[in-house]
């Protein structure tokens, strides 16, 4: 039987991996063929779907039999229970613009949740990695989420066209009533990051996909953190409300965004 810790090794390695790659495409990007999906800021591009290929062979190659959901190549079929879930460029628009809020995602799901997370955010020099049970950490130094409420340092938040921007805009209003300090970096799973690394309390975004957060989500949770559940099964390939933060500061976060109560997100 394949154990987390097994898992971990192997997708530590191939994320270092893509994110070479990535990076060297990253250097030529002036070269790439770039596609544009939903919207002009909704960008893909070769570096993209080859650097998700890389992930998808070399993991299949080691458990053949593990499910895969990415963002470029969509949802394969497994029998183990565990699905790998994959973002070959988290920031994809920073990226093709030269800016360093982007990184490679690899999360790991398991039946009892988000069971390990490596990120690898290869122009700062950052690797973050965890596994359910083993901690997390940053360049090999454990990380806890920040203490405090949410007015102890800055929030991560995010919002895209999925959302009516007026009921963004109600968000962002809210929270600065409450006293929160927000943050948009560009890259939703490095801010998630950065949640479990204590840089930020905590980040909230009312729709992302599971390839955005899960990575992030087994790093906040083994570094003390709180995140908001994301569906399961089928569902799992639907964009879903996302949150995580340190424990001071969930609830307050959650009541503020009232993602799962409020009928016009």
């Amino acid at each position: 039987m394949t154990t987390l810790t097994e898992r971990l090794s192997v997708a530590e390695r191939v994320a270092r991996d893509a994110g070479a790659l990535a990076l060297d495409y990253f250097l030529r990007r002036d070269a790439l063929v770039i596609e544009r999906k939903r919207h002009v800021t909704d960008l893909v591009s070769e570096a993209d779907r080859k650097v998700e290929t890389l992930i998808r062979d070399a993991l299949s190659a080691a458990f053949p039999d593990d499910a895969q959901l990415g963002e470029e190549h969509g949802l394969s079929g497994g029998t183990t229970g565990f699905t790998w879930v994959i973002d070959p460029i988290d920031g994809t628009a920073p990226y093709l613009n030269g800016l360093p809020g982007w990184c490679v995602s690899i999360g790991g799901h398991d039946a009892d949740g988000p069971a390990l997370g490596v990120i690898v955010a290869p122009v700062l020099g950052e690797v973050f990695v965890a596994a359910r049970g083993q901690g997390a950490k940053l360049n090999g130094t454990r990380v806890r989420v920040m203490p405090g409420d949410l007015r102890s340092g800055m929030l991560g938040v995010g919002a895209n066209d999925r959302v009516a921007s007026d009921r963004v805009g109600r968000m962002l209003a809210d929270l600065m009533e409450a006293g929160s300090s927000w943050t948009r970096y560009g890259s939703g799973a490095l801010m998630l990051a950065w949640v479990a690394a204590g840089r930020l309390v905590g980040y909230a975004e009312p729709r992302m996909s599971a390839w955005d957060c899960m990575a992030a989500y087994a790093l906040i949770l083994e570094a003390g953190g709180r995140v908001l559940p994301f569906p399961t099964g089928p569902d799992m390939t639907k964009p879903a409300p996302v949150m995580g933060a340190g424990p001071g500061t969930f609830d307050e976060l959650a009541s503020i965004c009232a993602f799962g109560t409020s009928e016009d997100w």
